[in-house]
């Protein structure tokens, strides 16, 4: 455990309420994920769909739009509509990948989820955003912040892991993992990949998960130093959309990372959780 002292915990209160202030405003952009007001599954055959303009297929790893007559959507800005029946391609794309078109004041996600191609509206007055309360976290306690050991695989492991909704599956890429020290006990964590670069993402529960933390998941970004050693702030675990909206295909943890210890540090159920229960 990183041993800290008065002037340097109040630093370390500090720092953390500032990071957790710019993550909830990040969390509440009007067209983050929050905004998100349906889940559609894209097939072969043209389908309208709530909340977003024309008809909607996917084959062969493009995304086909038709749009009708006073549709409208743009990219980057740029009119796309430019006729009567005009018809739109997008990709391939990348899995865990996509792209935002914009129609008025919404944002339309065409993304790649488990092989599959979704599109999910983004309308800044969807209900969940506008009654959002923010997210609840512990204190920040700095027995939480430890030092751990990033030692890498022999070769980097393909690990499949459940996702939050049914009928999926996502599929990582897991460098190595990360060994640390907590409440006595020797832990890992099978590291991913991270979206900045340098940078790994660990997905877990612990023994706090379903009674004060979101069940499915918390996930933890860490970037390792040159010689291995990793800073793990269990104060900074966060949420995943799923703990928010049944309209996200968030990947669970793997089986090994479901913690025997309660990490009573991050970010707790959502308010909007709790009063669905």
């Amino acid at each position: 455990m990183t041993k800290f002292t008065e002037t340097a915990l109040e630093t370390f209160d500090a720092d953390w309420q500032d990071w957790h202030a710019a993550h909830e405003r990040n969390r509440a952009h009007p067209h983050g994920f929050l905004a998100v007001t349906h889940l559609h599954w894209l097939g072969n055959e043209a389908t309208p769909l709530d909340g977003a303009p024309g008809t909607w297929s996917v084959e062969n790893d493009v995304v086909r739009v038709t749009l009708q007559p006073g549709e409208s959507l743009q990219r980057d800005g740029q009119e796309l509509n430019s006729a009567s029946g005009t018809t739109l391609q997008f990709g391939p794309l990348e899995e865990r990948g996509g792209i935002n078109l914009a129609s008025g004041d919404t944002v339309i996600e065409v993304a790649k989820r488990g092989g599959e191609y979704i599109v999910r509206p983004r309308n800044p007055a969807n209900p969940l955003l506008q009654d959002y309360q923010g997210t609840p976290a512990y204190t920040p306690n700095a027995a939480f912040a430890v030092a751990g050991t990033f030692v890498p695989f022999d070769e980097p492991r393909t690990t499949t892991v459940g996702a939050a909704v049914e009928g999926i599956q996502h599929v990582y890429e897991s460098p190595g993992e990360i060994r640390f020290k907590l409440a006595g006990q020797e832990l890992a964590l099978t590291a991913f990949n991270g979206h900045a670069p340098g940078s790994l993402s660990v997905l877990f529960t612990d023994q706090t998960s379903g009674a004060t933390t979101y069940e499915a998941n918390r996930s933890l970004s860490v970037v390792p130093a040159p010689d291995g050693s990793v800073h793990l702030d269990f104060n900074r675990a966060v949420n995943l959309p799923c703990a928010y909206t049944d309209l996200a295909t968030c990947p669970l943890p793997p089986a090994e990372n479901r913690l025997p210890v309660a990490i009573e540090a991050g970010e707790k159920i959502p308010y909007e959780r709790q009063d669905r229960a």
